[in-house]
């Protein structure tokens, strides 16, 4: 496939009902309220679909994937950025949340078809429970609007033009 016509896409991935665990979710759903994305760019809650990724995998590039991360010594609503080259090489000495293991065993099927994406970037924050709850925990719920702003302005530095809600057009 050829990587050109390929969109950006932005994959959240969570499950609401674990606390901090949805985290990926609610930083696509900030993303979907707070700006307008053009047709360059999908941005997709992944809930906890798994393997059932791949064809969005295979359909984007870049992908930027937001989700939870366990790191020895990192404190709860750490934010941390790394590749999926970082993930499997082993520079990160992380326990990855189960989704990010999925991720990259579909960059792997993804491969084998000849369609994985050239850049994969994991923008995770460290949980502090996922317990079953609703409610994320305050150090993570302030991560959610930095993240947002952080996928925008890697987008944009990427030319994709983004705009905020509400903003009037100067040429209107």
């Amino acid at each position: 496939m050829d990587t050109t016509n390929k969109k950006a896409g932005i994959l959240g991935i969570g499950n609401l009902l674990l606390s901090d665990e949805s985290f990926g979710v609610h930083v696509v759903e900030a993303l979907e309220e707070q700006f307008t994305f053009p047709e360059s760019v999908t941005v997709l809650d992944g809930g906890t679909a798994g393997i059932y990724m791949t064809p969005f995998l295979e359909a984007h590039d870049p992908i930027l994937i937001v989700d939870v991360v366990n790191l020895r010594d990192a404190a709860p609503g750490s934010l941390f950025t790394f590749t999926a080259e970082d993930a499997q090489d082993g520079t990160m000495q992380t326990r990855m949340s189960p989704h990010q293991l999925g991720v990259l065993e579909m960059l792997d099927i993804c491969a084998l078809r000849g369609s994985k994406p050239e850049i994969v970037e994991f923008y995770c924050v460290v949980p502090k429970s996922i317990a079953m709850g609703l409610e994320m925990s305050q150090c993570v719920s302030a991560q959610v609007e930095k993240t947002a702003a952080i996928l925008v302005q890697r987008l944009q530095k990427l030319g994709h033009h983004i705009t905020p809600e509400n903003t009037v057009h100067p040429h209107a």
